[in-house]
This record gives structure tokens, C-alpha cells and sequence, in this order.
């Protein structure tokens, strides 16, 4: 495919008929039509595979039950083109080193396992007994079970998932890196300290109960497009939608139903946003704390129903203590933080006030800055206030990112395990798990840089494209024993290969799995805790392909053989691993008999019925303060936030086009305000250098930036990942939860060298 780059603002609405012809488009490049239409028309029902995109609700309702990403994510996979062993004895590692990100996963779909041979700097086959053997073997040399990295995707199945942390446990080691640590690990500890649940409290019928909608920190269109028809539904309902995004969105703003043929061939499209606040980067928590002291000074002013009096009362702990934090915090100092005026904090506080039922919902806009934690404890307070917790209508609402992310979370992919799963385990199987905690996945790759890592394998993911500090990232992953990626298509984690390295290929989630038994399912949960069965319609693309399940049971089988579990007996028939997790874990009780109810079944929600597991048995105020700045100690002109364009899905590139921020066919742009870009001397489509405002001597540093005059706050810049990963420090983490800093990144900008050059001359 060719891509002429060009800036062309978008005016039409998301959604519509531009969705329309984009999928058409990726449904003709796969090569694969006809499959992939049926494809499309059983994703997301019943006796059909679950999304393998974005992990929003499904409401069994629309004949069409995906949307223009999802089909993008089933199209990507289910493609004719296959890449063998004739093709990496044409490709040496350091060549394809140098391709791009979308080059790499466009050649399409990794048939048979392979070896790396570090003589010839080729992958070469290698069977699948072999590759098996081989990890056992660098297993069984390490000097200690936490020598060994666990990092899974969340894209890997309940079952894939629950099979991998209990070989890891029976190793002997808690060292679960996952991709939940570099985007909503804010969401699951603050929830968990303030209401005593790590998710979400509503349903997904919940929006169309809503008064009011508070959207932080997410671009709907682009990275979980179906919620845009939940929050048209309850805009048509009446609902006011509250927006506070840096930058805007078209998504946000309107949304024309590629399901309605009267909004696709017409201009008619439905408005998103009631209200739209464009916050500095990182300035959400002073927003809400803005809010929140509008509210105050009302009902200390008489108007008694400002707060759910009788909720504060009956469930909470601690409002005093953050009443008095509100009151030492300055309006200037919110004013100035939030970047949004006093008047406009009031505006919005209002509109919540008015408001009987009211949904908080964000995204990783809100979590990946150092007081993410503090910032989503803040937006539970604020709905606590008003009781906003428990009745239909009304709840938080945190929306993951990949399919399956939170349900992997659920079946124990995590570093610091809980007693009582561990607990659980060890009762049903019979033997010790670790408990002290394990590393996350900065921590994963900082052991790595210390040589105290001697085998990682990487259960689906791109842990090279999608970690901070890329050149770090990467020597990192160099310093490893032995490195094996569990994949469907090649990435760039495979071309920085550890001293051994395996390819292990894969099967999709829109294909047959088909084991000794015969055809299997696997389950999912989404971002409202509902449990759905995913099966596979497609044939595989090859034989030699084997699904996540049967993989980690067969190194497990080769690491540990059969005296605690038949591993190879659980890979052939997915309902005892289901009886397994029936009975280890709270909610699947039935787990088998569960998976027939149409639509999926609910694992419940303790803080949904006021039931708070905190140590007051309350829901607990957080009273942090506010931030003395939101780019620390560091002097530095500009804060960067990385983000998806629309033709990506985390670290796949499925094209070089952003349609609705008007970029296409390229890559290497920079969002930044008009009067910046004059202030600073530079013109519309200059080549930048950008440069990190870091304290360890290390310099961070890309180049040759486009810049794109765009509508978001002076002082702040957007670009995208994975190119701008190498500017985002390793050491740069959230307080309490170790997630890279990828929405604030303190930067310094300046005309690229080539361009001073032809400017010289």
C-alpha cells in the first residue's frame, strides 16, 4: 500500500460514511473478503469470537456489532499473507530492524515456530518439541525462580491466562509484567483504596439511565469507538455529556451512526459533548478539586442538597479530611494547574449538581501521569459526594484498553498477588505459591539492565514498541538468557532478540481451535465485568500454529512435567482448566454452565452494592493535595503526551492515516498550538527535533518531527507512539503504581538540523 502524506482537516462527523469506506477498505486488503465479512458479521455474539480490539461492552442489540477499529483488528489478523521460513532466509534480523512498524506486521501472519541463530543473524524453524525443550532447559539453569519474567498481553484468554500464572507460581515466581502496568494500574489501586474494588461500578445499560456523563481523559473515536453509540443513546436520552480532554476530538464531538444509512449518506450526525474543557496535560485533578470547591461553597452556603447527606454518612470515611484539603487549596493555584477558568469549573460543577444519576468515566489520559492514583481518588470523591455509587445510572466507570486486559487481572496475572488467591491455589493444587511480590513491567526491565534476568517469555504483546525509554527498552530485552514472544504476526520485539530467542506462532481469536477433544472456546471479560464465551470461526492459516492455551501448557508440561497437573490434558479440553478456575476464584462458581448464557454473565461488583473491602468497611475520601507542579522539579517549555492515531491499535499500525485529526499517510507529526508555534519563530510544517527535560544525563532525543497547528492548550504537545517512546524516561513512573509518565513528558523543541542547514544556505 502507498501513502501520499498530507494535512487535510476532517469536517465530517466520526463515524459515518468515512467509517464505512475505511472498513470496506481493510475488509479488500486482507485478501481475504469473504471470510472476513462473515468474520464481521459473528464478532461479538453469541456462538461467535469476541473483539479482538477494545475491551468495551457488547449490547446484544445491533445487527452490526462492531465497529470501524474492531473490524480493522479482525481484517489485520485474518489475512491471506503469511510469512515462513523462505522469508526470514531472505530477511536478517538487523535488516528488518530497520523497517517500520507497519512494514513488519503487514507481511502477515507467523506460520511455524522459529529459533534465532545469532551466527547468521537469521530466524531459522525449529520444531515445536524443540522449542519447548529449549525453554525448559534455560528454566532449569536459572540460579532462582525469579530469573524469570512472565509478561502477557491483554489480549490472552481467561484460560491462556490462568494456565500462565499458575505454571509461573509453581516455578516459583510472581513476576507478571503486563500491559495493565503501563496503562490502568491508577485505576485498579485507586478503586481498590477508595471503594475496595480495582474496576468499574455500572453496567453497560447504565448509560441509558444517566442525568449526566463526566468523560476524562479518552478518544472514543479512535480507541473504543462502540462507546460512542452509548453516549449518543444517552445524549437522545437527554443526558448531559461533560467532556474534559486536552485536545479535541472529533469523536467527542459528533458521532453519525454507520448502522443508520440516513446519517451516512446524509451530513445529519448526533452531538457528543455538552460541554468540552480542553485541561492542561495532567491537569484533570485540579479540574475535579475545582469542581468539588464550587460544590462546597454551595452547600455551605445553605443548599443542603448539594451532597447525599445520608450516603456520606451511612458509607464514607474521611470527607472531612478532604474538605479541609479543599479548603487550603487556592483557586489560583486550581486555575493555574487545570488551565481551565474558575467560571468554567463552576459551569461544570453545576451541571453535576443538577444532576440525580451521574457516570464518571476516564480513560489513559488520566492514568499515566506521576498523580494518576491521586487524580482517580479524586474523581471517586467527587462521586461519592452526590451518592453516586450503587444506583442505576450512575458509577465509575474506567474503560480498559484491550479486550481481555481486565480479565486477565481477574485470573491473577499480577505482581503483587492477593493472599487469598494465594490462598486459593494452594490449597486446590497442593503446593506453596511465592508470595513476596514480583515485578512489574518497568521493574521487569530495569532487572534486565542489571543481568538478573535469564529468560522472559512474552505472552502476545510488543513489549519493545510498547515500553518506555525505547533504546533502554531494547538493550534491555538484548541482556536476556533466552527471549520468546508468543505471537500472531512479526514485531519489533522479535528483531531485539535476547542472546537465544523463539517465535512462537499463534492463533487468533477469529479462529477454530480445535484440540484432542475437539473445538474449544475460550472466555473474556469487558470493562463492566460481564463474562462472554469467544469461539473461533476461521480456519488457521497453517497447521503449525497452535493456540496461547496449548502453548503455555506445553512449556509448562516440558518445565514441569506431570506430577502436580496434567497440563497436556487441561490443553485438550479448556472445560476442566474452567473447572479449575471455578474453583480458585470468586464469581466463576458454574463457570462451565455459565459460559451458555447469552450476552456473558456478571462476576458482580461488591462496591455496586456498598459492600466497601477498605479498612474502615467504608468507602474511603482520599484527601492528597494537589501537585506543587505538573512537571515536577524540571524546567521545561512544553509537556508531551504520546497517543494512538486512528489507524492504530496500541502498538499495531494497521495504516498511516489520523482521519480525524486530518493526517494521512505519515507518522512522524507533533500537535501543537497556534500561538506556540509562532511564538516560537516556526512555521506550519517545519521538522522538529524533540528533545526530553530529564535529570540523568541520558539524552533523549527524535527528530524530524512535522509540526501540525492543532486545538489544544499552550504549552502542551501530542505526537504519537510508538516513535515517541524513546522520550519517555524508564525511571519516570506513577507515584503507587509504576506506570510510565507517556502523558507528561517534559520536552524542549527546536528546528530540526537538516532544515537550519537549508535555511543557512
Amino acid at each position: 500500500m502507498k501513502f501520499k502524506p498530507a494535512i487535510k482537516p476532517y469536517s465530517a462527523a466520526a463515524g459515518g460514511w468515512g467509517s464505512l469506506e475505511a472498513t470496506t477498505r481493510f475488509v479488500l486488503d486482507s485478501r481475504h473478503a469473504l471470510k472476513n465479512l462473515r468474520n464481521l458479521m459473528r464478532m461479538n455474539k453469541a456462538k461467535g469470537f469476541d473483539c479482538p480490539g477494545c475491551a468495551w461492552g457488547d449490547d446484544n442489540k445491533s445487527t452490526f456489532s462492531f465497529c470501524e477499529n474492531g473490524a480493522k483488528a479482525v481484517t489485520w489478523e485474518a489475512t491471506r499473507r503469511f510469512i515462513d521460513a523462505q522469508f526470514f532466509a531472505a530477511h536478517s534480523v538487523s535488516k528488518l530492524y530497520q523497517q517500520s512498524d507497519y512494514f513488519l506486521e503487514y507481511q502477515g501472519r507467523l506460520t511455524e515456530p522459529l529459533r534465532y541463530n545469532a551466527r547468521t543473524d537469521h530466524y531459522e524453524p525449529v520444531s515445536w518439541d524443540d522449542a519447548f525443550t529449549l525453554i525448559s532447559t534455560h528454566i532449569r539453569q536459572m540460579d532462582n525462580p525469579d530469573q524469570l519474567e512472565l509478561y502477557t498481553s491483554g489480549r490472552a484468554s481467561n484460560e491462556a491466562s490462568y494456565l500462565y500464572q499458575l505454571f509461573g507460581r509453581m516455578v516459583g515466581t510472581n513476576n507478571f509484567p503486563d500491559c495493565s502496568n503501563m496503562c490502568h494500574e491508577a485505576s485498579g489501586s485507586g478503586l481498590k483504596r477508595s471503594i475496595g474494588v480495582g474496576k468499574g461500578t455500572i453496567h453497560l445499560n447504565d448509560f441509558e439511565k444517566a442525568n449526566a456523563i463526566f468523560v476524562f481523559g479518552q478518544n472514543p473515536g479512535t480507541n473504543h469507538p462502540r462507546m460512542l453509540h452509548s453516549l449518543r443513546h444517552a445524549a437522545e436520552n437527554g443526558a448531559q455529556i461533560v467532556t474534559f480532554n486536552t485536545l479535541r476530538e472529533r469523536g467527542l464531538e459528533r458521532f453519525a451512526d454507520p448502522q443508520k444509512p440516513l446519517e451516512v449518506v446524509t451530513p445529519m450526525a448526533g452531538s457528543i459533548s455538552t460541554s468540552y474543557y480542553q485541561p492542561n496535560l495532567g491537569g484533570d485533578m485540579a479540574a475535579v478539586r475545582g469542581m468539588a470547591k464550587a460544590l462546597l461553597e454551595s452547600w455551605r452556603g445553605g443548599q443542603r442538597d448539594v451532597f447525599d447527606e445520608q450516603f456520606l454518612a451511612e458509607h464514607t470515611h474521611g470527607a472531612e479530611a478532604w474538605f479541609a484539603e479543599i479548603d487550603g487549596t487556592s483557586w489560583q493555584h486550581i486555575v493555574r494547574q487545570s488551565g481551565l477558568s474558575e467560571q468554567q469549573l463552576r459551569d461544570a460543577a453545576a451541571i453535576w449538581q443538577q444532576a440525580d444519576r451521574v457516570i464518571c468515566t476516564w480513560a489513559m489520559g488520566i492514568t499515566q501521569h506521576k498523580h494518576s492514583l491521586n487524580t482517580v481518588r479524586e474523581i471517586v470523591n467527587l462521586q461519592l459526594l452526590g451518592g453516586h455509587l450503587g444506583k442505576p445510572g450512575a458509577g465509575l466507570c474506567p474503560v480498559r484498553g484491550h479486550s481481555n486486559v481486565q480479565g486477565n487481572r481477574t485470573m491473577g496475572i499480577d505482581e503483587k498477588p492477593s493472599a487469598a488467591l494465594l490462598d486459593s491455589l494452594a490449597e486446590h493444587f497442593g503446593f506453596e505459591p511465592p508470595r513476596a511480590a514480583g515485578h512489574n513491567t518497568v521493574q521487569a526491565l530495569a532487572a534486565m539492565l542489571r543481568d538478573e534476568v535469564k529468560v522472559l517469555i512474552a505472552l502476545g504483546g510488543n513489549l519493545a514498541a510498547a515500553a518506555p525509554d525505547s533504546p533502554r527498552t531494547e538493550e534491555a530485552l538484548r541482556r536476556c538468557g533466552l527471549t520468546v514472544h508468543i505471537s500472531t504476526k512479526l514485531n519489533r520485539s522479535h528483531l531485539v532478540p535476547g542472546k537465544d530467542a523463539l517465535i512462537l506462532p499463534t492463533l487468533g481469536r477469529t479462529e477454530a481451535d480445535v484440540q484432542a477433544t475437539g473445538r474449544q472456546f475460550v472466555t473474556v471479560e469487558d470493562s463492566f465485568s460481564m463474562v462472554h464465551a469467544s469461539e473461533g470461526i476461521g480456519n488457521p492459516i497453517a497447521s503449525t500454529q497452535r493456540s496461547e492455551t496449548a502453548i503455555v501448557a506445553g512449556i509448562a508440561d516440558a518445565v514441569l512435567g506431570k506430577e502436580k497437573l496434567d497440563w497436556l490434558a487441561l490443553s485438550a479440553d479448556y472445560n476442566l482448566i474452567r473447572d479449575h478456575i471455578a474453583a480458585t476464584l470468586p464469581g466463576f462458581a458454574n463457570f462451565n454452565q455459565q459460559c451458555d448464557i447469552p450476552g456473558g454473565f456478571y462476576l458482580g461488583n461488591a462496591a455496586a452494592e456498598l459492600r466497601f473491602a477498605t479498612p474502615s468497611g467504608k468507602a474511603e475520601f482520599s484527601a492528597a493535595p494537589l501537585p506543587d507542579s505538573l512537571s515536577g522539579e524540571l524546567d521545561a517549555p512544553f509537556v508531551l503526551q504520546t497517543l494512538r492515531s486512528h489507524d492504530q491499535y496500541n502498538t499495531t499500525i494497521y495504516g498511516l492515516d489520523d482521519r480525524y485529526r486530518g493526517v494521512y499517510g505519515q507518522r512522524e507529526v507533533l500537535f501543537i498550538n497556534p500561538e506556540d508555534l509562532a511564538a516560537l519563530g516556526l512555521k506550519d510544517g517545519d521538522l522538529v527535533d524533540i528533545e526530553t527535560v530529564w535529570n540523568d544525563g541520558i539524552l533523549r532525543k527524535v527528530s524530524g518531527f512535522k509540526i501540525v497547528p492543532y486545538a489544544i492548550p499552550r504549552g502542551n504537545l501530542a505526537a504519537y507512539y510508538p516513535e515517541t517512546n524513546p522520550l519517555v524516561p524508564l525511571d519516570s513512573v506513577g507515584d503507587g503504581t509504576g506506570t510510565p509518565t507517556s502523558k507528561s513528558v517534559p520536552v524542549k523543541i527546536s528546528l530540526a538540523a537538516q532544515v537550519k542547514s537549508s535555511r543557512i544556505a
